[in-house]
């Protein structure tokens, strides 16, 4: 099992910090959310809260993940960095592919891309992109993504984005890893036929169990192994090796969390943010890779 540590509205000014001291204390990586302006007024409920409000405040910080993902690659020697999730069908794919096949090349073996939808109206409004079709954009983007990462001539001419032969240098020297994102049907099964793995949002253990299987079952039916699929998620569990055992034992293979949280302390504090860091590596992963 692997260990990502979440940076959620994050101050900018503090991601460098947390992401060293992640790097110190031995956890496998950083994600990093997506999340472009803040609309005064919107038109739909937050999938992902009980009463459909948005749970963060308007002068909440989302540096843009990919300003800050090769910034902390930069100062740190081997954390692994990927989106939770970047919302793909609000950006042109060939632009996302020169961004993330850019830090790739620069950081190999080191970066991976979460993909997902958004919920919002206004952002697809706003941006010129059209929300109607936003997953069978993503299922395309996806195969564009993993074309142009491969390296080499590609050309793709499909409904949505069409280009004729071109090559995108530098291309990484390692395959990217592209994680799907969301709990719907279509998204899980999104996951099984495209995807690496699939990323999840907070889940207690008996959804883990419920949402591997539904995973497993994705995958048996687009007829790919389920070994080497990788199961990232949000756990609402106790932060012991006890309770992250039982998620590895139903198949999850990536806890993604943020420490500070669970620690006792203020988790406002920056120190306390550090110390959290450090404790949760010592109190659960280490007991969890000495247990394996």
């Amino acid at each position: 099992m692997r260990f990502t540590l979440a940076l959620p509205m994050c101050p900018a000014d503090r991601l460098l910090t947390l992401a060293r001291s992640a790097d110190d204390a031995g956890w496998d990586a950083v994600s990093m959310p997506d999340s472009v302006f803040f609309p005064e007024e919107v038109s739909a409920d937050y999938p992902y809260s009980s009463d459909g409000r948005r749970f963060w405040p308007e002068d909440a910080p989302w540096v843009d993940p990919w300003v800050a993902i090769p910034a902390m690659a930069a100062v740190t020697e081997r954390l692994a960095f990927y989106t939770n999730v970047l919302k793909t069908p609000l950006r042109h794919p060939l632009l996302v592919a020169k961004t993330v096949g850019s830090t790739a090349a620069m950081f190999p073996g080191r970066i991976g891309l979460g993909v997902g939808l958004s919920w919002m109206p206004e952002e697809f409004a706003w941006l010129h992109q059209d929300m109607r079709t936003r997953g069978k954009r993503l299922d395309e983007q996806i195969e564009v993504l993993r074309a142009v990462l491969d390296g080499g001539w590609v050309e793709h001419h499909g409904p949505h984005y069409d280009f004729d032969r071109l090559r995108m240098e530098p291309s990484p020297p390692e395959r990217v890893p592209i994680y799907v994102g969301g709990h719907s049907d279509p998204a899980l099964r999104r996951a099984a036929r495209l995807g690496d793995g699939w990323i999840g949002a907070q889940v207690d253990q008996a959804e883990a169990a419920t949402v591997v299987k539904r995973l497993h079952d994705a995958l048996d039916e687009a007829g790919r192994p389920r070994e080497g699929f990788e199961v990232k998620l949000t756990p609402i569990v106790p932060a012991t090796p006890e309770a992250m055992a039982e998620l590895d034992a139903v198949g999850v293979t990536d806890v993604i969390t943020v420490p500070w949280f669970f620690a006792g302390g203020d988790p406002t504090d920056p120190a306390e943010q550090e110390r959290s860091i450090a404790w949760f590596a010592d109190t659960v992963i280490d007991p969890v890779r000495s247990a394996s």
